[in-house]
């Protein structure tokens, strides 16, 4: 039997797997094509699974299920999510993955415990705007070529300016554990800022408030808040961190949204460059 893997909990955290070595399924949960989503224990984790037939095709449906079974066990223990789409083909496939993983995994849980993750989208109007329109150049070839990639270079520059200063004055207010950051142009002229932040989960209420003065305060730009989310990009951190062993199943799974890219800063604060 294959198994839809969700993510992986800690075991302690569902009471239910106390006195059980086999799958218990969770009261009321169901997950990909509406099945039944299951408790499977593995020593001291427990994975999130349903049954999966590996000849079904996976919908949009499917990986909003697959984010909602994530953030239903968000609310009961420390997570760290699968990618969408990710099958073991049997028990033993799925035991092996996780034994031979388990180290990383626990000491990630570890890490992560007790903490959530904030976005913040943040629209600046694009400061170059203009002078792209005035220089787009007929033909370019010579030194027109040459003076189009200096110009390109410089908006570029400029860009990355404005990018890092908004980046900057956001940490600086918000002050998160933790951060990933990246910036892209839209077809309609602006420059989209997301970030994500890693908090304690005590302190999302402060978090909320302290948006709430900082989009009244900025008027210049339109801030947008979601969350509290399990810390998708901070598990793909962690599983970076460890090449020899990196679970590739265990990273963040938001799909990027198709755009220019705009470095913002150092490679380590830099991230899901569409």
């Amino acid at each position: 039997m294959a198994w839809y893997a969700y993510c992986i909990g800690e075991k302690q955290a569902f009471p239910e797997l106390a006195r059980h070595r086999k799958p218990v399924p969770m009261e009321s949960v169901h997950g990909v094509s509406g099945n039944q989503v299951f408790l499977y224990p593995a020593s001291d984790l427990a994975i999130i699974v349903s049954e999966h037939n590996p000849t079904e095709a996976l919908s949009q449906k499917s990986g909003v299920d697959h984010a909602r079974v994530i953030a239903d066990c968000f609310q009961h223990s420390t997570v760290l999510p699968f990618r969408f789409g990710t099958v073991f083909n049997d028990d033993e496939s799925l035991r092996r993955s996780i034994r031979s993983n388990q180290r990383q995994f626990l000491s990630n849980i570890d890490k992560l415990r007790g903490k959530t993750e904030m976005h913040l989208k943040i629209f600046v109007d694009d400061c170059c705007a203009k002078e792209i329109v005035r220089s787009q150049p007929t033909e370019t070839v010579g030194r027109e070529y040459l003076s189009n990639l200096r110009e390109t270079a410089s908006r570029q520059r400029e860009r990355q300016t404005r990018a890092r200063a908004v980046s900057f004055q956001m940490h600086k207010l918000f002050l998160p554990l933790d951060e990933e950051v990246s910036c892209r142009l839209t077809e309609s002229g602006k420059m989209v800022l997301d970030i994500a932040h890693l908090i304690e989960r005590k302190y999302v209420e402060r978090y909320q408030n302290k948006f709430a003065t900082t989009s009244a305060m900025m008027r210049e730009c339109h801030l947008q808040v979601s969350g509290p989310w399990p810390p998708y990009h901070f598990v793909h951190r962690l599983t970076r961190t460890h090449t020899q062993q990196q679970p590739a199943a265990v990273v963040p799974v938001p799909a990027p949204e198709a755009a220019s890219a705009i470095p913002v800063g150092p490679t380590d604060q830099l991230v899901a460059m569409a």
